[in-house]
């Protein structure tokens, strides 16, 4: 018969008030989102709290998040990786004949062409009047100096979708370059240009 443990065993205080759980995985999935931590740059605690965290989709299923998302999946399946939008509408200050710009982000196996918003204009999306305006990009490779779409929505963008934590890590990366002043924003004829960017 063993002895009974210390109580100091028994309970012992969280550090930094986070808790610990204990979760046997089976080990292809435990495999599957050690892989999408690293795509992700981030630790595997990091990431597992970020997705057990996200706020589902059905929390929002007539808001416009879903209304795109939704159609992403859809039509990309596992190739989506993440939906941001941003511009005038993402900021709060668009005119009454503003569009909403939607960045789509893709899997770089999927080649970004003509197809693509050809196949997107099938079924075409509006958010209370306005028409959804989608870009198609890929994510940029880590450490790679960021163009200028990512640095707009690193500025104002919202993430609306991220399938595995990477847009966001990706976003981060793109604010700490604008932060260190590897990026700075002017404006040339009205329009934003990023010095130091790709």
């Amino acid at each position: 018969m063993h002895a009974p443990r210390p109580a100091s065993l028994l309970h012992r205080p969280a550090r930094r008030r986070d808790a610990r759980a204990l979760l046997r995985l089976p080990a292809d999935l435990h495999a599957r989102l050690t892989a999408s931590a690293r795509n992700a740059g981030l630790s595997f605690n990091e990431y597992c709290v970020r997705q057990l965290t996200a706020p589902p989709l059905a929390a929002d299923n007539t808001g416009p998040r879903t209304k795109v998302v939704t159609q992403g999946l859809s039509q990309f399946g596992d190739h989506l990786l993440g939906a941001i939008v941003m511009g005038s509408w993402a900021r709060g200050d668009s005119a009454a004949a503003s569009d909403i710009d939607v960045l789509l982000v893709l899997s770089h196996d999927t080649p970004l062409n003509r197809n693509l918003y050809r196949r997107w204009d099938e079924t075409p999306q509006t958010i209370d009047g306005r028409a959804v305006d989608v870009h198609f990009v890929h994510l940029p490779d880590a450490g790679a100096p960021p163009t200028t779409v990512w640095c707009e929505a690193a500025v104002d963008g919202q993430v609306w979708y991220d399938r595995h934590g990477s847009v966001g890590a990706r976003l981060a990366e793109v604010r700490r370059a604008i932060a260190n002043g590897q990026v700075v924003r002017t404006f040339v004829h009205g329009q934003p240009y990023w010095k130091g960017a790709a």
